[in-house]
């Protein structure tokens, strides 16, 4: 399973790409807005800025709703830089844009995916990736988790190649529990990857080590 960060902080990426485990980056216009980075220009650079950082893979949303609108977007996107992946939102245009860009080399993230029928929808038009939101699915008192499920077990039947990047990855368990169920890709903050390191047995049978190095060589 590949580590995605989701933010647009270039420390925060600096950091989770020194630890040696990052496969990628996704943003949005909210985690730009976070940075203070606004105005096409700014947003343009800071794309090519953290270009520079990862060695792969970093989603790029498109804000038009309309075909039109997202094709030429989208392609200003990916000429960025050819680690660019467009991130294309699941509606009727979203769906039809996907397939244009699959067509013409472009790779996509089809983000805002709430259901298997949309999982089914983005994998036929031909999407790279696919965009579970699991955190905000459980926010509404439903399993984010069995959504991954579901999704991996049609791919499989069905021989889909999309990969599911499940995103609104909240915590260290939601990482976990998406390895479990069989994602792909997940897209988290720093600290849910940085929670991963951490157990008491871990610290406790550190410090011991420690401690009895020290009396040896006293």
């Amino acid at each position: 399973m590949k580590f995605f960060i989701d933010t647009a902080n270039l420390d925060q990426i600096r950091e989770a790409q020194d630890l040696g485990v990052l496969d990628g980056v996704t943003t949005n216009p909210s985690l730009m807005a976070k940075e203070g980075i606004t105005g096409e220009k700014n947003i343009l650079q800071h794309y090519k800025d953290i270009c520079s950082i990862v060695d792969n893979n970093v989603s790029a949303e498109v804000i038009s709703t309309d075909y039109e609108g997202m094709i030429k977007e989208g392609s200003m996107l990916a000429g960025l830089n050819p680690k660019i992946v467009v991130k294309i939102p699941m509606i009727k245009d979203g769906i039809k844009a996907i397939k244009y860009f699959s067509e013409n080399g472009i790779r996509t993230n089809c983000t805002l995916v709430f259901s298997p029928g949309q999982a089914i929808l983005a994998a036929k038009a031909g999407a790279t990736y696919l965009s579970p939101f699991i955190g905000r699915i459980d926010d509404m008192n439903w399993d984010g988790i069995q959504l991954i499920e579901q999704i991996s077990q049609i791919y499989a039947i069905q021989n889909m190649e999309t990969k599911i990047l499940a995103a609104s990855v909240r915590n260290s368990l939601h990482i976990v529990r998406c390895a479990e169920a069989g994602a792909d890709v997940v897209t988290c903050p720093l600290s849910a990857i940085l929670g991963l390191l951490k157990h008491p047995l871990t610290d406790i049978g550190l410090a011991q080590f420690l401690a009895d190095h020290n009396k040896a060589n006293s």
